[in-house]
This record gives structure tokens, sequence and C-alpha cells, in this order.
């Protein structure tokens, strides 16, 4: 397995995403990661630190170099318990939960999220409030995600083995029949 075109392929896909959205700094940018599937294998199945590593490499920095908050969803053997920042919890008024994400609970990618996010914490959910999202290989961060979610359709379309599906937010429209909508730009949250 080649890292460093695993890296190659997760940057392309952020820089894709971040390229598409409209976002403000400080907004929440959420991962959910099976580094089984990128792998070729059955997501949960094959916990792989090495992959995990890879991503990680070209995913945190380039979030926060865009002055966003990463948050990275663990699987449901935590509860689908995230890792941010502590400014991120603070900002958003998130709920603390007692929890290390490990290889066989929580997996390897939560567990780089761990070991990599400065002042992090685990968190039980974002309640809805993340503007952007990067779903490798199948972890469902649909919840995570403020509605309205707006799929975005990149040529990047997997890392690895695995499929990636990005995601970006708008607020909702509201209205009747006289309402207009400014049709020449995204509206900001």
């Amino acid at each position: 397995m080649d890292f460093n075109e695993l890296t190659r392929q997760a940057a392309d896909a952020v820089d894709q995403l971040l390229a598409s959205a409209i976002y403000q700094p400080g907004d929440i940018f959420v991962v959910g990661c099976s580094t089984s599937v990128i792998a070729g294998r059955r997501i949960g199945s094959a916990s792989n630190e090495e992959v995990a590593k890879a991503v990680m490499d070209a995913i945190l920095p380039k979030v926060t170099e865009a002055g966003l908050y990463l948050a990275v969803q663990g699987c449901e053997h935590i509860n689908r318990a995230l890792c941010t920042s502590r400014a991120c919890m603070e900002r958003y008024g998130l709920q603390e939960v007692w929890v290390r994400p490990w290889l066989h609970a929580g997996g390897a990618f939560a567990t780089e999220a761990y070991n990599r996010i400065p002042d992090r914490v685990m968190v039980e959910d974002v309640g809805g409030k993340a503007a952007l999202g990067m779903d490798i290989g199948g972890t469902l961060i649909g919840m995570h995600l403020h509605p309205v979610v707006v799929p975005v359709h990149t040529e990047r379309n997997s890392i690895g083995e695995a499929r990636v599906v990005l995601a970006k937010t708008r607020p909702k429209y509201v209205g009747g029949p006289r309402a207009q909508y400014n049709s020449d730009e995204e509206p900001h949250k």
C-alpha cells in the first residue's frame, strides 16, 4: 500500500470540498474514516494505524489552515463519539464524554485524531452543527451535519479502496410562493 498516495488522495478530496463550499472560520469539519475499507477490507475488520496516519497527514493541516475545527467520529463501539479540540467543545457547548478511542473501539483514525488534535477532548456529538463533512468508507456521519446537507460531487471519489462522500451544508429555504432567493451565490450560515 502506497501511504504517500493515500495522503495525496485525502489532500485532494479536502481541497475539492473546501473549494466547493462557503464556510466561516470556526465551522466544524467532521470526518468519519474506515481505515479497513481504505485497505480493501470490510468496515471494522482491519483497523490500520499506518493508513490512519497517512490520511490524517493530509486532513489535519488543511482543516487547521482553513480555520476550521476538526471533529473525528469514532466507530459504533464508542457510540460514534467524536474527538475534537476543547476550543470547539466550548464554542459549541458540546457535551464531553469519558472515553479514549483505541484500535478496536473507536478505530485507527479516531485514535490518530486523539493523539494529534491539540488539547483534544471526546464529545458525545456535535449536535448537527458541522458545516462540512467527509465520509471515507461508509461511516455514516450525516447525524453530525447541519441541515440542509448538500452532496459535493468531485473527481476525487475514493481514497484507497474506500468510497468518499463529501458534503457541505446550507441554510434551509423558507417562505412561500412570494419568497425570493439569491440565485448567483450560495447562502451563508
